[in-house]
C-alpha cells in the first residue's frame, strides 16, 4: 500500500448507476491504490455516450457504497465525471475509472455511444488518464438492467482492471493515448492473455422493427445481430472468437490519419 504522502487521488464512476454492483467492484479493485472517490448516475444510463446536461441543474447526495466516499449525480455520466471532478474533489485526480460495465464495449458501434466510455472521455479531456471497463454480457438485455444484484461476476475483471490500473499509476498513458478500453470475456481467468486491440468498424447488423400500439398506431425498436467475426487484431475478433482480454488504446483526436491536402483537392 501506497504512503500517505504518495496517495492518488481515484475518481470511479460508471453508466449503469450508483448502486451497480460494478461500480463497488471497480472501487473495490483499486483500494490500497490511492483514495478513492465514486461519483456515478443516480439511476441507470447506458447508451447515452458523452450526452452532457445543459438546460437542467445537477444535483448530488451521499449514498452508502459500504465504505467509500460515494455520490449520487442526478445526470448523466458524464456529468458525473463533471461533478466529481469540479464539485466534490474540487482538484484533478491522477486517475479516473469508468465501470465495471455489464456489457462489452468494443467496436466504434458502442464506443461513440457507450456512457461507460463517454465517461472516461470526458475524464481525458482534462488530461486525465481513464480506464473502461467492462464484462460480456451473453443476453444483451442484460446490458440495460439496473445490476443492482449478484448475477453477474466480476472478480476477474476486477484484478485485470488493478493490474492496469497499477500500471498506469506507476507510469502514465503512452503519448497519443488518451484512454484505456478494458473488456473481458465470458469464460476469462486470471490466466487469460490479454491483448492490446485495434477498434473493429461495426458489432451490430443494425436492424429496425416496426410494430403497432394497441390504437393501431406504429412504433419502432432499433435493434441488431451481432456481428461476432472481424479482422485479426480487433476487439471484436479478441472478445468473440479469441475469447482473450482486450485492452484498446483510445485517442480524443478524432481526425482521420490522411495527408490533409488529398481533402484540400476536393474543395
Amino acid at each position: 500500500m501506497l504512503k500517505a504522502q504518495e496517495m492518488h487521488r481515484i475518481l470511479v464512476s460508471n453508466d449503469d448507476g450508483v448502486y451497480a454492483s460494478g461500480l463497488e467492484a471497480a472501487a473495490k479493485s483499486v483500494r490500497g491504490l490511492g483514495e478513492v472517490t465514486v461519483a456515478a448516475p443516480s439511476g441507470q444510463k447506458s447508451g447515452v455516450g458523452r450526452s452532457i446536461s445543459v438546460f437542467e441543474p445537477l444535483r448530488y447526495a451521499e449514498v452508502n457504497l459500504n465504505g467509500f466516499k460515494a455520490y449520487a449525480v442526478t445526470g448523466t455520466p458524464v456529468d458525473s465525471v463533471i461533478i466529481g471532478i469540479f464539485a466534490i474533489l474540487k482538484e484533478m485526480p491522477d486517475l479516473v475509472i469508468s465501470g465495471i460495465n455489464v456489457g462489452e464495449n468494443i467496436s466504434t458501434d458502442t464506443v461513440t455511444t457507450s456512457g461507460t466510455i463517454g465517461a472516461a472521455l470526458e475524464a481525458a479531456s482534462y488530461g486525465v488518464p481513464a480506464i473502461a471497463a467492462s464484462i460480456q454480457a451473453v443476453d444483451q438485455g442484460d446490458k440495460f438492467d439496473m445490476h443492482h444484484g449478484a448475477k453477474h461476476s466480476f472478480d476477474v475483471a476486477a484484478l485485470f482492471l488493478r493490474r492496469v490500473a497499477t500500471r498506469v499509476l506507476e507510469h502514465g498513458l503512452p503519448e497519443g493515448v488518451d484512454l484505456l478500453n478494458l473488456n473481458v470475456p465470458v469464460g476469462a481467468s486470471e490466466e487469460t492473455e490479454i491483448k492490446v486491440t485495434r477498434l473493429a468498424k461495426k458489432i451490430f447488423k443494425t436492424t429496425v422493427q416496426e410494430r403497432f400500439d394497441p390504437r393501431g398506431r406504429p412504433y419502432y425498436w432499433i435493434d441488431g445481430e451481432l456481428i461476432c467475426c472481424d479482422e485479426e487484431g480487433t476487439d471484436v475478433q479478441t472478445i468473440y472468437q479469441d475469447k482473450l482480454v482486450s485492452l484498446t488504446p483510445l485517442s480524443l483526436d478524432s481526425t482521420a490519419r490522411i495527408d490533409l491536402k488529398e481533402i484540400e483537392k476536393l474543395f
